[in-house]
C-alpha cells in the first residue's frame, strides 16, 4: 500500500494537516498516476484541495521524485504571517530595512534555492504582494527589502490552496496574470468522503500509529464502527479522521474499537468547497438556497436591484455583505472570516477599505473618552446645554 507520511509526524500533534496519504482508493490512484507524470518537470504546480486532504503531503512527495530532491524542500504557509512580515519572510531583508532588523536575512526563496518552495494558502497573499510574486516567478530573481541587487534563484514553486482561485479571479481577490502563471500544471486532491477506499487503510495506519505512542496493543474496528467511518462525510478529511481515531484508541475497552468509541463531529463540508458551477453540471449558488422567506426575499432584494442598473454594483454588496457579517459576528474579524468562508486577510482588507475598523476605533475612542469624563465628573458633551462650552 502506498503510503506517505510528514517526516518526524510526532513532532506535528497541533498541526491540522494531514500526516498520512494512501493510494488505495481508484482516485486516489489516478492521482498518484499524475503524481508521477508531473514530478520530473520544472512546472510551476498548483495544487487545489480542501484543508487536510494531503496538499503539503503531496508536495513533499513531487519533490523527492524530481531530479531537486537532493536539494531544500521548504514549505511556507502564507497565511500564518501577518501582513508586515510576510514579505520579509519570503523575499529577505537586508540590515537596517526596518525597525527591528539587525541583522541581514535571506528570504524562503533563497533558502529554498536549487530545490522546492511549497506556498500553501496562497490564495491569502494581499494584492501587493501577488505583483511582488509575480515579478520573482517572471524574473526568476529576488530583491531583498532594502535592497536594490537582485538576486538570481533556481527554485520550482508549488503553491496550494483551499479556496477556488477562478472565483477570487473574478472577485478582484487575486490577480488573474499570478493565476495564469501558478496554473501550469495542476493538481485537485478530493476530499476523502469522495475517496472512501483510503478511509479504513488510514483508520488502521492511524490505530497502529497511536497503539505504538501509547505501548498498546494494536486495536481492531468492529463492523459498526467500520460502517460509521464510512458513511461519515468527514468534513474535516485525514486529521478528523486521526483525531478520531487517536480518541477511539484512548478510550475503547480491551482492543476492540466500538461505534460507542467513536466521537465524530456533526459539521458538514462547507458549501464553498464544492467544485466550480462549471463541473457541477450549471447549479448556482442561489438555486442551492432553501426555499425559506429570508432566502425568497434575498433574491428578491437582488433582482430589485439588477433592475436599478446601479453603478459599481458588486462593490456595493461584497460591502454591505461584509459590514453585516463583521457586525453579526460582534466585530470578531476571525468569526467574521469562518462565517463567510473567506481568509482573515481578506475581511482586515476589506473592512480597512470599507472605513469600518477606522469608524469602529473612533467610537470607541469616543466610548473610551465620555466614560473617562464620567469618572472625573464632568458632564458630558451631549448633556450640556447649548452654547455653554
Amino acid at each position: 500500500m502506498p503510503l506517505l507520511t510528514l517526516p518526524n509526524p510526532s513532532s506535528l500533534a497541533l498541526s491540522v494537516r494531514a500526516k498520512a496519504l494512501v493510494f488505495e482508493d481508484a482516485r486516489s490512484q489516478a492521482i498518484l498516476d499524475r503524481i508521477r507524470q508531473i514530478a520530473p518537470s520544472d512546472a510551476t504546480l498548483l495544487v487545489t484541495g480542501e484543508t487536510g486532504t494531503g496538499k503539503e503531503l503531496v508536495a513533499r512527495h513531487i519533490h523527492a521524485l524530481s531530479h531537486r530532491r537532493g536539494r531544500p524542500f521548504v514549505a511556507v504557509n502564507c497565511g500564518a504571517w501577518s501582513e508586515s512580515l510576510v514579505e520579509s519572510e519570503l523575499f529577505g531583508h537586508e540590515k537596517g530595512a526596518f525597525t527591528g532588523a539587525t541583522t541581514a536575512k535571506a528570504g524562503w526563496f533563497e533558502a529554498a534555492d536549487g530545490g522546492t518552495l511549497f506556498l500553501d494558502e496562497i490564495g491569502d497573499l494581499s494584492l501587493p504582494l501577488q505583483v511582488k510574486l509575480l515579478r520573482v516567478l517572471q524574473e526568476r530573481e529576488v530583491v531583498r527589502l532594502g535592497s536594490r541587487q537582485p538576486i538570481p534563484i533556481d527554485v520550482r514553486l508549488i503553491a496550494a490552496t483551499n479556496v477556488n482561485l477562478e472565483e477570487a479571479v473574478i472577485a478582484r481577490k487575486f490577480r488573474e496574470d499570478l493565476f495564469y502563471r501558478l496554473n501550469v500544471a495542476t493538481l485537485a486532491l478530493p476530499p476523502l468522503r469522495e475517496r472512501p477506499g483510503d478511509i479504513l487503510p488510514l483508520a488502521r495506519y492511524f490505530l497502529d500509529l497511536y497503539a505504538h505512542r501509547l505501548g498498546s496493543g494494536t486495536a481492531v474496528l468492529t463492523a459498526e464502527a467500520t460502517a460509521r467511518l464510512l458513511e461519515h462525510p468527514w468534513p474535516g478529511n485525514i486529521r478528523e479522521l486521526e483525531n478520531a481515531m487517536h480518541h477511539a484508541l484512548l478510550v475503547c475497552k480491551g482492543h476492540e474499537v466500538t461505534l460507542a468509541d467513536l466521537r465524530l463531529t456533526a459539521l458538514q463540508p462547507k458549501a464553498g468547497t464544492n467544485p466550480p458551477p462549471s463541473e457541477r453540471g450549471g447549479t448556482d449558488v442561489v438555486s442551492q438556497i432553501r426555499p425559506t422567506p429570508q432566502a425568497t426575499s434575498l433574491e428578491g432584494a437582488l433582482l430589485a436591484l439588477f433592475e436599478q442598473n446601479l453603478p459599481n454594483l458588486h462593490e456595493q454588496i461584497e460591502e454591505t455583505i461584509i459590514r453585516t457579517a463583521y457586525r453579526y459576528c460582534d466585530r470578531n474579524q476571525l468569526q467574521t472570516a469562518r462565517l463567510l468562508g473567506i481568509s482573515r486577510n481578506i475581511v482586515r482588507a476589506r473592512l480597512a477599505q470599507f472605513g469600518e475598523l477606522a469608524r469602529y476605533r473612533a467610537v470607541r475612542g469616543g466610548a473610551a473618552a465620555a466614560a473617562a469624563a464620567f469618572v472625573r465628573g464632568e458632564p458630558s458633551t451631549s448633556s450640556r446645554a447649548p452654547g455653554t462650552s
